[in-house]
């Protein structure tokens, strides 16, 4: 009986154990939950980082470092810090999914620097308005009717109008030669998850992007003056067609809900663009740019599964929010790699121009577009590495002069 008693005490006590150790509270239901989200099924790109490929979460969290926010439904997301380009934490970063309206960045960043001065005028064809997707978002392009470049790209960035795009498109050498030129420059930037179809993110066979790629777009576009303001733009005149002899224009709202706000949504503190989309497949997808107090972070959030209003919005923010208290208290687990043709100068000569570049301080305002509201204060320039690319100069590690919003502007 002693000998039996023994055993069965042994058997307990290991049966306890074993409990204790592999399955602590709510370790079986964060499974469970864990089990009910989409996973990548194919091998993602290690781009930027080895940890960057890793299915799931990845962050580094240092002593007094503030845990990621509660109830992130999105399959994919990526904080990162703009200018050194180090990603401070990720989930699924290179996950391949449809991109939306998002991919209008990388169509911006591609072909906004072709089509100059802003006063360029082109009269819109029947033609070039065929091929919208069927339940397109549009901005209100008529044919027959004139529109200089900049109405246009008002039109692009805060209406999100398939309609500007095309008309756009057509203007660069068509929609088949705009698509290989977007193309070429997301593998020129290193964005390989990337695969165009349509220049306006429409939905298509095998069009995806990932968060990573879409936050190298926001980075690069984000370093030209004109992308600034118009991914930083509340509201705008649009024209619209004529009566009694007049060019009437109608008031046109950025559809950036951290921009403009809306019911459940507050226009984010510092918030200073640049783009956000939806499509069937897609979801709801979204990368914004913020700076508060001299740190300047990129987000981006692509298919929340929540059914909250606004989910790709709150989400954001919450990472923003989240990335601004962790300054210095993680360690990266990625970076943003800069352009492939870029060639560090850290420690050799600058190319002509560029210390010119470097000393000529920052004007002192920038004047926003005719029609359109939000005080456009450029911020301060801090030195960084320069950083050759071919055709011009790829900065990092360096502040751009981002637009400072009026944060709260009147609803409508």
């Amino acid at each position: 009986m002693p000998a039996l008693k023994k055993t069965v005490m042994t058997v307990l006590s290991a049966a306890l154990l074993s409990v204790s150790v592999v399955s602590p509270a709510g370790a079986a239901d964060k499974d469970k939950t864990d089990d009910k989200q989409p996973r990548p099924t194919g091998q993602m790109s290690t781009v930027g980082g080895k940890r960057l490929g890793e299915v799931g979460t990845q962050v580094d969290l240092g002593p007094g470092a503030p845990v990621l926010p509660k109830e992130l439904s999105a399959r994919s997301w990526i904080v990162a810090d703009a200018e050194d380009g180090q990603v401070l934490a990720s989930h699924n970063a290179h996950w391949r999914l449809p991109p939306a309206s998002t991919l209008k960045m990388l169509f911006a960043d591609t072909v906004l620097p072709a089509l100059q001065p802003k006063t360029l005028t082109h009269l819109v064809t029947e033609d070039e308005l065929a091929g919208i997707g069927e339940g397109s978002s549009l901005v209100g392009v008529k044919e027959d009717h004139s529109y200089t470049v900049h109405d246009l790209w008002l039109g692009v960035f805060l209406r999100s109008g398939n309609d500007a795009v095309h008309v756009l498109s057509e203007m660069y050498g068509g929609v088949p030669a705009t698509v290989a030129a977007m193309q070429r420059h997301a593998e020129e930037l290193q964005a390989l998850d990337t695969t165009v179809v349509s220049p306006d993110g429409y939905d298509a066979p095998r069009q995806v992007s990932s968060a990573y790629d879409l936050t190298l777009f926001a980075r690069s576009g984000m370093q030209k003056a004109d992308f600034r303001e118009y991914a930083a733009t509340a509201t705008a005149e649009f024209p619209g067609g004529e009566k009694k002899g007049k060019r009437e224009s109608f008031e046109i709202q950025n559809t950036n809900r951290l921009i403009t706000g809306d019911i459940g949504v507050d226009p984010y503190k510092g918030i200073a663009g640049i783009k956000n989309g939806y499509t069937t497949h897609a979801g709801n997808t979204f990368t914004g740019i913020a700076e508060r107090d001299g740190k300047v972070l990129l987000v981006t959030v692509m298919n929340p599964s929540s059914d909250e209003s606004h989910a790709v919005y709150k989400e954001a923010a919450h990472l923003l929010d989240w990335g601004f208290a962790a300054e210095g208290k993680v360690t990266p687990v990625g970076e943003l790699v800069p352009p492939k043709s870029a060639v560090p100068t850290k420690d050799s000569e600058p190319a002509a121009g560029a210390d010119k570049a470097e000393k000529k301080p920052p004007a002192a305002a920038a004047a926003a577009p005719a029609g359109s509201s939000g005080a456009w204060t450029a911020l301060s320039v801090a030195g960084g590495l320069l950083v050759l690319l071919a055709g011009g100069v790829f900065l990092v590690n360096r502040r751009w002069p981002l637009p400072d919003l009026v944060r709260r502007l009147p609803r409508r």
